[in-house]
């Protein structure tokens, strides 16, 4: 049904003078005929309605016809989803056709309070290094902090084998601004780690127009709600990359003249990352638990957007390159890695005092190593001998065989209790292991 022409284009916006009434701001309008010419209301004054292009304005004339496709951008609501990869707008795009059962909305409305379940246990991941110092609950949402080469994609890997592997749970990977190249190489890892048909992946690429970057997140919120409510799953969702998202915003918001606030950032971002946030919850039918990688602007973590990013995050994994130049992986820097659960009435006071004692002794030890550094070991007295060495020990402790990873290490991967890990460190603090070499704890599951 024809609901008006076109009157002006710009770069991605394009301004429609209506001939219905029945048109509102979500709408999906395309040029009569054209599925590739796809728009979304956002704005409607008066007779006229201003839109943003869903994929490109290339070609486009003034005075087509358009017509109303449907309310709003939809996306498949159904187990279809699992095994496949998807544009933002809910298309497949890895060469294969699929039979929708049902489809639903994107941008629906967010879980109510009375739905919400703040009672939510603790999501163990099994990698000790996580669930020691900054475990993850049901609905958490984390911040992955780490450049390229740090072992990013591997521990992403490892969390959804072996949150499937104790829950039977499934997870979606949305990627919002990725390289073609990395997402087509996750997409060949997950398979040849036989994970492919235990998630779903989103990409909104980085050739991509902002509009596409915006959406990619909405939809793989909208397949992991169908995994929560449906499935009756927890599941795990990864975000890569959250700022991403606040960077596309800001592009269309220059398109369309809004204002601007410090740094080009859109003066919504604060409602903007809520709408997201607040849609990653747990509930009575389960739980979504959020992994965010998020890109810090030139190192500064003062930026506003880095700002607003952690302040609805519960915690923050850190990888670090120069731990991964150690030969340790995880490679995660446990002094900036910090989780809203490190609390003595939440994991209890074994666990509390056990990581205050860890981050005491691997505090001290750097002292140590700066003074070993200019002097020499034979100058430390006994006691920082001793903290020097179990120190050590408790850093190879926090390596770990990664079960994603046993083809390229040939060591089998190890799914560790987090009651091994309070025994383990246990008795490394109080000496039990005094006499066997640090190059024992390296890469093992537990010590016994």
């Amino acid at each position: 049904m024809a609901v008006g022409k076109i009157i002006s284009i710009f770069d991605i916006s394009v301004e429609v003078v209506l001939d219905s009434n029945d048109i509102k701001v979500g709408d999906i309008l395309q040029v009569e005929g054209q599925a590739n010419y796809r728009f979304e209301v956002v704005e409607i004054s008066n007779t006229s309605a201003t839109c943003i292009s869903l994929e490109t304005t290339r070609g486009l004339k003034k005075g087509a016809t358009v017509e109303l496709v449907s309310h709003g951008i939809h996306v498949e609501y159904s187990d279809k989803v699992l095994g496949r990869i998807f544009n933002s707008y809910g298309i497949p795009i890895d060469k294969q056709e699929i039979d929708s059962l049902k489809q639903r909305r994107v941008d629906h409305a967010t879980t109510s309070l009375q739905e919400l379940n703040i009672e939510s246990q603790i999501l163990w991941t099994g990698i000790k290094v996580i669930d020691f110092f900054a475990p993850l609950q049901k609905g958490y949402k984390m911040g992955l902090l780490g450049g390229a080469g740090v072992g990013k994609t591997v521990l992403i890997k490892e969390i959804i084998h072996n949150v499937y592997s104790s829950l039977n749970s499934n997870a979606i990977f949305t990627g919002i601004g990725e390289r073609s190249r990395e997402g087509q190489e996750l997409y060949s890892e997950m398979k040849e780690s036989n994970l492919l048909d235990k998630m779903s992946m989103v990409y909104g690429q980085m050739g991509d127009n902002p509009v596409s970057r915006s959406k990619a997140v909405y939809a793989g919120l909208t397949m992991a709600e169908y995994l929560r409510d449906e499935k009756k799953q927890d599941v795990l969702l990864f975000i890569d990359n959250i700022y991403r998202f606040i960077q596309a915003k800001a592009e269309i918001a220059t398109e369309l003249k809004q204002i601007l606030i410090g740094n080009g950032y859109p003066s919504d971002m604060a409602s903007e990352m809520s709408k997201i946030e607040e849609r990653i919850n747990s509930n009575q039918n389960g739980s979504i638990t959020s992994v965010q990688a998020i890109y810090i602007p030139a190192d500064d973590l003062t930026d506003e957007s880095v700002q607003t990013i952690m302040s609805y995050m519960d915690g923050q994994i850190v990888l670090d390159r120069k731990i991964a130049e150690l030969g340790i992986y995880p490679a995660i820097n446990v002094f900036n890695s910090t989780s809203k659960l490190i609390d003595v009435e939440k994991i209890g006071e074994r666990h509390f005092r056990l990581v205050e004692q860890v981050l005491k002794t691997l505090t001290r030890y750097n002292e140590l190593e700066e003074i070993i550094t200019v002097l020499g070991i034979e100058e430390l007295s006994e006691e920082d001998k001793m903290i020097f060495y179990r120190a050590r020990k408790l850093r190879n402790y926090f390596s770990q065989p990664m079960f994603v990873a046993e083809a390229y290490t040939g060591i089998p991967g190890q799914f560790v209790k987090i009651e091994d890990v309070l025994n383990d460190v246990e008795n490394i603090l109080s000496g039990k292991y005094d006499d066997i070499d640090e190059s024992n704890f390296l890469f093992i599951g537990k010590v016994s």
